[in-house]
């Protein structure tokens, strides 16, 4: 599944009820409308059960649950999260059996009760009958996600954004557990703080495809600049930005890269990638490639610098759980002698659709100082728009994958003129201890961001579904 899948897909979802027949088992009928009906609207597939393959179309007994369990076995490719509702207490014996094989993320979801219907004939008591499946799928070490609140109406706001947020679960796991970055050149020598254990990556599902800028640079003199895809391709990076005060050799050669990283994709079935991107590229074809990172980023690859593949892993989760684009950046600069705020830099790889305005193309001025002027054309000058944002990054460490999450805002605090690259004022809270804990942990310089805030769903995917460490600020 690529990217462009995972960042725009809604999830498919199994759904399936707990029936317990000693309380009032005409809610099965009304559920399977109710919850149905607000899924499709949310724009989700649903597969549910025949209301004739079980006793309503439900799971109660051990015998219904292995039922169940058949239904998604036929169906587990096209699955990518199974919904558990409880109209009544549900059966957790049953429960058991439907879950005990299931390999998506399971979200537990219970009827709330009416004050005023409490008798025998009407009550529901999910409020209690989740606790008890919880406490049985605990003990048969099946994986399931509880939100807030504990019992929610399905035609109520709050279950509209259980329902977003357990997507967003969905789309990180089932992304993370097969996904393929693409490492396009060798890491450099100085930058020893992107190293990653690819074989540790693997051990999780994360495969690394390599190739070299040899094969890279071979492809760009190869590209026909007559053909219709190179016209196409560089029309839409001339509307990105503005060229006017770039050679315009420039926008060929990065029209070629970007034909070439397009193919590599295509090719090698990447899903996120990160890039040698200095100084070869500047040397020979005096191009940066930062517009064009940040293109494939805003077109569902998520592209990293400095060939940092772990931060190309962290850029596709933070892309699957907010379904936007993400940059990856440097924690840059202080901001004067505020202790919450920082500078978020890099020398001009943002998406067009986090930044505030169309950016200027310019040189890379920081290269310039060792090559020389002109060398480094491609940097997309500008600032990061206003927006709560998610930050995260990782490392590996003795084979594990140790995430950090927390959550922030861009300011729109200025930044000076003169200031090179793309950048933003960050506010977080804590800051300092969050920089602390980086010094001391060993995590790099480098942090990936995407707007809005999806720590909670990061960290539901990471820790219970993925096996990831995770530190949350």
């Amino acid at each position: 599944m690529g990217t462009m899948d995972v960042m725009g897909a809604k999830s498919r979802f199994a759904l399936v009820f707990g029936n317990r027949g000693f309380f009032p088992s005409h809610y099965m009928t009304s559920a399977r409308k109710e919850v149905g009906d607000v899924l499709k609207r949310l724009g989700h597939d649903v597969l549910m059960l025949d209301d004739n393959a079980t006793r309503l179309g439900a799971v109660e007994t051990a015998a219904e649950g292995r039922v169940f369990a058949e239904f998604v076995r036929q169906n587990r490719t096209s699955i990518d999260g199974v919904i558990l509702s409880l109209p009544n207490f549900g059966d957790e014996n049953g429960a058991m059996e439907a879950l005990r094989d299931v390999d998506v993320p399971i979200f537990i979801h219970a009827y709330p009760d009416e004050l005023d219907k409490l008798g025998p004939k009407e009550r529901r008591d999910s409020f209690c009958g989740k606790l008890s499946v919880m406490d049985v799928l605990k003990q048969a070490r099946i994986r399931f996600t509880n939100l807030i609140p504990h019992t929610v109406h399905p035609q109520s706001v709050q279950f509209e954004q259980n329902i977003a947020d357990f997507d967003r679960i969905c789309r990180v796991t089932r992304g993370l557990r097969r996904l393929v970055v693409g490492a396009i050149g060798a890491r450099t020598t100085p930058f020893k703080t992107v190293r990653a254990d690819e074989i540790a990556l693997q051990n999780h599902g994360i495969t690394v495809e390599t190739t070299d800028l040899a094969d890279v640079f071979d492809r760009m003199d190869a590209v026909d600049n007559a053909s219709a895809a190179f016209k196409t391709c560089k029309q839409a990076l001339a509307e990105v930005a503005d060229w006017s005060k770039t050679p315009p050799e420039t926008l060929e050669n990065l029209t070629r890269l970007k034909l070439v990283l397009d193919g590599l994709t295509d090719e090698m079935s990447i899903d996120t990638l990160a890039i040698r991107c200095w100084t070869e590229l500047q040397r020979r074809y005096r191009i940066s490639p930062c517009l064009v990172t940040g293109d494939l980023a805003d077109h569902g690859v998520p592209a990293a610098c400095e060939v940092d593949i772990a931060n190309a892993v962290v850029m596709y989760a933070l892309g699957a759980a907010s379904g936007e684009a993400t940059s990856i950046l440097d924690w840059n600069n202080n901001y004067g002698d505020e202790p919450d705020k920082c500078i978020l830099f890099h020398c001009g790889n943002v998406p067009r659709s986090l930044m505030r305005e169309k950016g200027t193309i310019s040189d890379h001025s920081i290269l310039a100082n060792s090559l020389g002027e002109g060398y480094g054309f491609g940097c997309n000058q500008g600032r990061i728009r206003e927006m709560d944002f998610t930050y995260s990054s990782m490392i590996t460490e003795a084979g594990k994958l140790r995430f950090y999450l927390g959550s922030g805002r861009i300011t729109d605090d200025p930044i000076p003129a003169g200031f090179f690259g793309c950048a933003g004022v960050a506010e977080i809270a804590g800051l300092q201890n969050v920089l602390q804990w980086i010094g001391r942990t060993g995590h790099r310089h480098h942090v990936s961001i995407t707007p809005g805030n999806h720590v909670a769903p990061l960290r539901e995917a990471f820790e219970t579904y993925l096996g990831y460490d995770v530190t949350v600020f």
